[in-house]
């Protein structure tokens, strides 16, 4: 697993978030500390979605990552890393047509295989901690009703060592994260942006309100906002609140 991590691996639990949210609290875990679940009970993706895995077939898991000198109006840096982490490892498997949902859903073609939900603890004016979620759909092919997901085995036809997978996106993680604390978002974003799902193509969206509208994703703010060309070539800045793809 190489020497950055220490892995704590659970039958069952409720969310990875939250055992790490409970582990800070009673004890000091060490920066690094990831939490596998064989099966998560009650997974959450963003604003409370269920996130329904199979056991055994899909990789569930949280990072644990300090920082020293993360500012908070940097922490969109964050979801990049973490979206990338994720990409690389998935072009290495050869998995097709990879993108980022904005903020932080992996696509592989119009289907969802991979949520992150990342939260952050703050320290007045800089991020103390960050908990990484990462549930990806790996050997799972039956998804119910959930027409929009989908897993690399059903994309690709191949079963997957999951131990394997973990190790990959672990050190890809690591890799991502090192250096994170000395970027800005601006630095990072090209990478991002190039990779985003319906990036300059026309696309429904709804508002906070539920309002249907028509629009274009143009790019991402430096604060990690989506930004889409509306009629009349009017810009406008979403947050995750804000708005949502219908896709």
């Amino acid at each position: 697993m190489g020497k950055h991590f220490q892995l704590l691996k659970l039958d069952a639990t409720d969310s990875t978030n939250q055992y790490l949210k409970d582990l800070l609290r009673s004890e000091n875990p060490l920066d690094y500390t990831v939490v596998v679940a064989e099966k998560q009970l009650n997974g959450r993706g963003q604003m409370g979605t269920v996130w329904y895995s199979e056991s055994s077939k899909n990789l569930t898991f949280s990072v644990l990552r300090r920082f020293d000198a993360l500012s908070v109006k940097h922490q969109f840096v964050l979801n990049i890393a973490i979206s990338m982490a994720v990409y690389d490892v998935l072009e290495e498997f050869l998995v097709p047509n990879v993108k980022i949902k904005w903020p932080n859903d992996i696509m592989s073609g119009s289907k969802k295989v991979c949520g992150i939900l990342i939260e952050n603890v703050l320290k007045g004016e800089r991020v103390g901690q960050s908990i990484i979620g990462i549930g990806l759909n790996v050997n799972q092919t039956d998804f119910e009703n959930l027409d929009k997901a989908s897993s690399l085995k059903r994309i690709t036809g191949r079963n997957f060592d999951l131990d394997e997978l973990l190790q990959k996106l672990l050190e890809r993680i690591w890799l991502r994260l090192e250096a994170i604390e000395s970027k800005t978002v601006t630095q990072l974003l090209p990478f991002y942006e190039k990779l985003l799902f319906r990036k300059d193509k026309p696309s429904t969206f709804t508002d906070g309100d539920g309002e249907m509208f028509m629009g274009y994703i143009r790019r991402v703010s430096s604060s990690g906002k989506l930004v889409i060309e509306l009629e009349d070539r009017i810009f406008k800045e979403f947050d995750l609140k804000q708005v949502s793809l219908l896709y």
